[in-house]
């Protein structure tokens, strides 16, 4: 009796090894973030995932740490790094269906971003995060890690960009963005809405992203960008004493800042630094409303300051020309 058992236990793992190299391979590339972290300090991305034992039926995971750090720590050189591995996975590991990245909340939409306009390969990368740590009371780490999962090996999920995966919902890069500080539902796509959501029986895309990604070529280092906030009386002080190669402007959300902002602004044109103009209200376009005035800005559309300097940055390794850079921000 104890011999048949025993048989039919290692026949039992003999199968489930089977089925599970007949699943899609995916590729965890973790930098840390609240989702690995537990009270007691922060796990690695593979503890993790052995943690979760639903991504045993979804996908082969094969895990890997670029950093590890909270997101408010990433640097330009981490995005350098990420990217380049990213792209170096996706083009010379064929079996390799999608790639998930593990991010703090802070900057993933900085880093889904940068990624979306410099990842190559039209195969689904997928960003995911989590507001409450790992093991704690209702945390959203295991489920927002397994979503991500099963995005990155959905076939819909394929040339739509980077994602970012969370609260069962599928956001677009350029589009989403946090907006609450500690709750689940913190990411918003804004006035553009999500991709498509997460549901227990299927991954279900109902829009797709018609801006264009895949754009930029990695540079070695990437151009100094900053954001110059628009407040009640602001004045120009800090657009002049910039060293920044570009500025982008949280302006009010009519798309100006106050008049000496405006002034500064024609100054730091003049000598040759391009300025993006954005607004601080989080959603809608900015356009000229004074074109009479021929205000020396480039128009940053919809997209949040700090999106605006990613691509500002990207686009500064290829143009310093306005009316390139326009053009790139109108197809971006």
């Amino acid at each position: 009796m104890r011999a048949l058992a025993a048989a039919a236990l290692l026949a039992a793992a003999a199968g489930t090894a089977s089925g599970q190299d007949k699943l899609p391979l995916v590729k965890v590339v973790a930098t840390g973030g609240t989702i690995a972290n537990t009270p007691s300090g922060r796990l690695n991305a593979a503890e993790v995932a052995d943690a979760i034992p639903q991504l045993k039926k979804v996908a082969r995971l094969e895990v890997e740490e670029v950093i590890r750090v909270g997101s408010s720590g990433i640097t330009l050189e981490n995005w350098l790094a990420l990217s380049r591995r990213v792209n170096d996975i996706l083009a010379r590991e064929s079996e390799v269906k999608g790639v998930v990245v593990t991010h703090g909340s802070n900057t993933v939409e900085e880093t889904a971003y940068f990624l979306s306009l410099t990842v190559k390969s039209d195969k689904p990368v997928v960003l995911t995060a989590a507001q409450r740590q790992f093991t704690t009371l209702s945390s959203d780490s295991p489920k927002n890690f397994l979503q991500a999962v099963r995005v990155a090996v959905a076939d819909d999920a394929r040339g739509k960009g980077a994602l970012v995966v969370v609260n069962d919902v599928i956001h677009a890069a350029r589009d989403v963005t946090k907006s609450i500080s500690y709750r689940l539902e913190t990411y918003d796509s804004r006035d553009i809405g999500a991709l498509g959501f997460v549901d227990e029986d299927r991954v279900s895309f109902y829009r797709v992203p018609t801006r264009r990604g895949r754009a930029f070529d990695l540079p070695k280092k990437l151009p100094k960008v900053d954001i110059i906030y628009a407040y009640a009386d602001a004045d120009g002080e800090l657009i002049d004493a910039s060293k920044a190669e570009g500025l982008v402007i949280a302006g009010f959300p009519t798309g100006s800042g106050t008049p000496a902002q405006d002034e500064a602004v024609k100054r730091a044109v003049a000598k040759g630094v391009p300025v993006v103009m954005t607004h601080r209200g989080g959603m809608g376009r900015v356009i000229d409303t004074r074109p009479k005035e021929a205000r020396p800005l480039i128009w940053g559309d919809n997209l949040t300051p700090q999106k605006a300097r990613v691509l500002l940055m990207l686009a500064l390794t290829r143009t310093r020309n306005p009316a390139e850079l326009q053009k790139i921000f109108e197809t971006y």
